[in-house]
């Protein structure tokens, strides 16, 4: 399949395995570019020695192309992007911070740049910036989120109608039948997060995939917006946070429930009590845990069956 996105990123399928903290390590971005795709490590919840070792692994793993995901808001950015630099990656996605910071850096080393943002505004910014393409991230999305509250559906094709470069949609894509849509809003390709989060690679613990496998309709939900508006899935610790906003809870009293490490505590180290449990909306689409390269192969004959039966109506 060529087209815009497929050609700037060298890959056979428009579909990006979105960078996600806790659960894209370096067997998982390696599985879905040797499947076709574009795998990409999740440098957010990786000290710069750990992201390191796992570009120098996926190299091994795969001769496909692959990227990193860096959240601008990362303490060690200068360190992280040195090393993305010493290490050859050819592909960075930028979120969470302002994309004139690095993207500069980036191209003049070669480097194919994509920023993800969560409006219009933002990503005529980013195409401003340099960036090669952008990923506009829709409201249903897991994780932190953008603050518009602007739906998948609505934000495509309102991206599309002024943006020049090549756009990927995000958020609520997890079937084949939802990638066909977003494609014909305008997008070039789609980023999944969330479908990958249940794949045999994926570095999340066992017990919150299969939390992710367990959840259905109106089992997430946006909260922290005083914070960073983060979607989770309904567990102690979110209905603690709810409590604390029933009982008047400022800012402060937030962040001290908050603490440290509770996305580690609740993705990576499996605590669905008390842990941070990022996932979107589309988790009730999501029923089974599988090898990322028979989710991606399970994408596009989706994508190819919707296609086809779209085009006899």
């Amino acid at each position: 399949m060529k087209n815009r996105i497929t050609t700037l990123l060298n890959i056979q399928y428009p579909i990006i395995q979105a960078g996600m903290i806790w659960a894209s390590g370096w067997r998982l971005a390696a599985a879905t570019s040797n499947a076709g795709a574009l795998g990409l490590i999740g440098a957010g919840s990786m000290y710069p020695e750990v992201l390191r070792e796992h570009i120098q692994k996926c190299k091994k793993a795969t001769d496909k192309p692959f990227g990193v995901n860096v959240p601008m808001l990362y303490p060690d950015i200068e360190k992280i992007m040195d090393i993305i630099v010493e290490e050859g990656v050819k592909i960075v996605f930028t979120s969470a911070g302002n994309p004139k910071t690095w993207t500069s850096f980036l191209k003049e080393k070669g480097i194919t740049v994509v920023h993800v943002v969560s409006s219009v505004k933002f990503a005529l910014k980013a195409q401003e910036a340099g960036v090669d393409a952008v990923v506009a991230e829709g409201f249903e999305a897991g994780g932190h989120n953008g603050r518009e509250e602007t739906t998948t559906f609505t934000l495509i094709p309102m991206v599309r109608e002024q943006l020049e470069i090549p756009l990927i949609a995000a958020g609520g894509i997890a079937t084949g039948r939802g990638m066909l849509a977003a494609m014909v809003l305008g997008a070039d390709g789609v980023q999944v997060g969330s479908r990958f989060v249940a794949s045999e690679e994926a570095s999340s613990h066992d017990d919150f995939k299969k939390m992710v496998v367990e959840a259905g309709d109106g089992a997430t939900q946006l909260t922290l917006k005083e914070l960073a508006p983060v979607r989770l899935l309904k567990n102690k610790f979110f209905t603690d946070i709810q409590e604390l906003y029933q009982k008047g809870g400022g800012k402060e009293e937030l962040k001290e429930l908050l603490g440290r490490a509770r996305a580690k505590k609740g993705m990576f180290e499996g605590d669905l009590d008390e842990g941070e449990l990022e996932i979107g909306q589309v988790a009730g689409l999501i029923h089974d845990i599988k090898p990322a390269k028979e989710i991606v192969q399970e994408l596009m004959t989706d994508f190819n069956c919707a296609k086809a039966e779209v085009a006899n109506l």
